[in-house]
Parts: C-alpha cells; structure tokens; sequence
C-alpha cells in the first residue's frame, strides 16, 4: 500500500484533519500534504509512527498477552490502594464533580453534543441555561448527571444489576427528551456507519434477560468481562435513543461495583472506541477493546490523584 493511500484511510478512519493529523506524526502541515500527493516520501521514523497510527485506527493493531495482562495487574494493584473507591469518590467533592464533568461531557460529546465542556459545567454545577443551544442538549447534561447520582446510590446499597435498575437509568437519561423514556425499543434499528447488525425488537427482552444473567457471572477477569458485556449491549441496542451512553453508564456500574473507578472514555478516542467495539462484536476479538477499557480506567485513577 501506497504511503498516499495510508495516510487517507488513517484520515477516514480517524475522523481527524490533515492539519490534526500532521499534529500526531510530529511534523508540519506542509510535509505531510507532499506525502499525501506523492510529492516526498517520509523518513523512517515518520514512517514507523504513520505504520502505528494505521494499525490503530484500522482496528488491526494486536495487543500481545503480556501487557494486557500486566495493565490489568496494574488496575488490580490500583484498586487495592482503595478500601471503597466509591465512597472516597463520595467523601471528596473535587472528585465527585470531576467525575460528573468528565463523564456527562465526553459521553455525552461521543454521541454528538455541540456543548463545550465549560458550558457542560455550568449546566451541571450552576444550573446555567446556554444560550443558543438546544434544550435537548442542556436536558441530556442534566440527565447524565442524575443518572450518575443514580448509579452511585445503587452501588452504595450494594444491588445487583437488574432490568428494573437498566430501565430506570434509560428513563432518567431521557427524561424529557424521549416518549419511550425506560422502554425497550419497539421498532428495528441500525448503528449508523457500521456493519453490526443489531436484535430484533422481539428478542430484545430475552437477549437483555440473558446478558444481565452473564453480567452475575463469576469471572476473575473483570475488564474482559464488562468489555464483552458491553459489547454485547450495544450489539442488541435495546433502546430508541440512548443505547452509547447507558452502555458507558452500566460500565462504570460494573466496575464501581468491583472497586474500580468509572472509565474515562475521551470523545478525543471516539473513533478507537467505535472501531474497537465493532471489531469485538463483529470478529469475536475483545483484545483491543479490553486494552482500550483498561486505559480508560487507568484515566479514571488519575482523577484520585489530581
């Protein structure tokens, strides 16, 4: 393959423009538009970062064992520094918020929000109406962090996850916003952009019988575990509307729930998240989606120690 034609798919798989991308080899503007029209050739190091970036935005990109099972070894150490992860992240109110701030906006940025992360603050924080945004948009902050405070209270009393718990967070989440707020879909879907094919209405009740019933099962691989179950979810789309942001939601349950802390999934990654997860549900390959859970959790830790 042509280093023309690479650097293109990366920019189609990435989302990311020219002048982004050139940002992300470490060279300048000018440079790599000669590379895309084949006017100059890169040096190997710019080659071998180009080679990378491919294998990363294309999905191809193999994670060997070892390290994944070392980054999880270093969440699990993490985790052991904590006694209650939840209740520090609630005994703190820089942490709380920070945590409302970074996952109501990114989530909510993931699924095309055009509020900065200012104006998500305001909203959350000072009760803030924005001018010239949409409702929509300043309803969908205000939901997300309901539902966080939701999620929180739920792990705190130590309840297992339940449809009944599923439909509650859907129904806060698009209080307002949804007629079919806490309801499974009644009506076929597609995800926009992909290949995965999701559930059959009919069969959504059952599908989500079955993966709350995986979620109760033991495993001692706890990421590969709430990657899989995530992947899964998203696969049934069991809602309308509102099927990325509950799927992120119950991750941080899982994880809050074993005493990890919630993952931050940066819209920044949107693109890696999407591919990762299409890869899981399509080829039966979790690795790079697990690698990218775990970082996202290594993200959350960061947020204690700010």
């Amino acid at each position: 393959m042509k280093i023309s034609e690479k650097l293109k798919l990366i920019q189609r798989y990435s989302g990311l423009t020219q002048a982004q991308l050139a940002v992300k080899i470490g060279v300048t503007f000018a440079a790599l538009n000669r590379w895309v029209n084949e006017q100059a050739s890169p040096r190997p190091v710019a080659l071998q970062k180009i080679d990378e970036l491919y294998l990363e935005y294309s999905g191809e990109k193999v994670i060997p064992e070892d390290i994944l099972q070392a980054k999880k070894q270093l969440l699990i150490q993490k985790s052991h520094e904590y006694k209650d992860i939840l209740k520090t992240l609630l005994s703190r109110p820089d942490v709380r918020d920070q945590f409302d701030l970074s996952l109501t906006y990114h989530s909510n940025k993931i699924e095309g929000s055009t509020l900065t992360e200012n104006e998500t603050g305001a909203i959350l924080f000072q009760n803030k109406a924005i001018p010239n945004k949409s409702l929509t948009e300043q309803l969908e902050a205000k939901n997300h962090q309901t539902a966080l405070h939701f999620l929180y209270n739920f792990v705190t009393d130590k309840k297992m996850i339940d449809e009944n718990f599923i439909l509650k967070l859907h129904s806060i989440l698009m209080n307002g916003i949804h007629p079919d707020a806490g309801f499974y879909r009644r009506h076929g879907v597609r995800i926009v952009g992909t290949h995965v094919v999701t559930a059959n209405y009919v069969k959504v009740p059952f599908l989500m019988e079955k993966l709350i019933s995986e979620i109760h099962k033991k495993n001692k691989d706890t990421l590969s575990k709430i990657a899989s179950v995530h992947a899964s979810f998203e696969q049934i789309h069991p809602f309308p509307d509102g099927n990325g942001r509950i799927g992120r939601l119950l991750i941080h349950t899982m994880l809050l729930s074993e005493n990890f802390p919630p993952a931050i999934i940066y819209q920044e990654n949107r693109q890696k998240y999407f591919t990762y997860l299409q890869k899981a549900q399509l080829k039966g390959d979790i690795s790079l989606f697990e690698d990218f859970l775990c970082d996202a959790v290594l993200d959350g830790f960061k947020i204690f120690e700010i």
